[in-house]
């Protein structure tokens, strides 16, 4: 295997790029012992993308989130975050996906319509070139102090629960989870004017892309 290369990638042919659709994933963190625990489950086997792989909430961002109504915008240094490579209207939509994607997947919910004031923006990944199937993933952080209801979903997640840092991290989780979940521990580590203050610019290709 090439260094740096993704396994997602290693046993796909070579083929025509296709162009990411974009998609937002939302971790929602639950206090904790010493670290918090955050949400996540595990796509099914018939799944497409990413089969067997633990997950956290989330999926492509669909025309309806662009024009649905929502209870309050996201942040201003979360819109301020997104905007620098998405479009105001991408930005919001992106938050709605969140929102939306969460609730189906779990159950769990930010209102109806959502309450987005609540979404800290983490970082962006980006499947590779390679594969048949890609998505421009932004994800964001929210506190389950934020969000209702009971976890059920409808399915596509299974074996939902909310799991410490240490016990996610330790499971044989894809790089682009795991790329995640290193983003969310530096997050935490920050102060808030540190967070504010974060300007990260390295690209890491096979699905452990730009950060923002």
């Amino acid at each position: 295997m090439a260094e740096n290369q993704s396994p997602e990638a290693v046993s796909a042919p070579l083929r025509q790029s296709v162009t990411p659709r974009h998609a937002a994933s939302l971790l929602v963190l639950r206090p904790g012992g010493r670290e918090p625990d955050v949400l996540m489950g595990l796509r099914g086997a018939k799944h497409r993308f990413m089969p067997n792989r633990l997950v956290f909430p989330g999926g492509a961002v669909d025309r309806a989130d662009y024009r649905a109504r929502i209870a309050s915008p996201l942040p201003p240094e979360t819109l301020r975050r997104l905007e620098r490579a998405a479009k105001p209207s991408l930005a919001r939509a992106l938050g709605v996906a969140a929102a939306r994607e969460l609730h189906e997947e779990t159950g769990l919910s930010l209102g109806h319509p959502p309450h987005l004031e609540g979404l800290h923006y983490l970082c962006r990944a980006v499947t590779p070139p390679r594969l048949p199937i890609r998505f421009n993933a932004r994800f964001f952080i929210i506190s389950a102090e934020r969000v209702s209801g009971e976890l059920a979903g409808s399915g596509e997640l299974e074996q939902l629960r909310f799991f410490t840092l240490t016990e996610a991290l330790a499971l044989d989780l894809s790089l682009a989870t795991r790329f995640v979940l290193d983003r969310l521990v530096e997050w935490l580590a920050m102060s808030e004017a540190e967070r504010r203050a974060r300007t990260h610019t390295a690209l890491l290709r096979n699905f452990l892309p730009r950060q923002e």
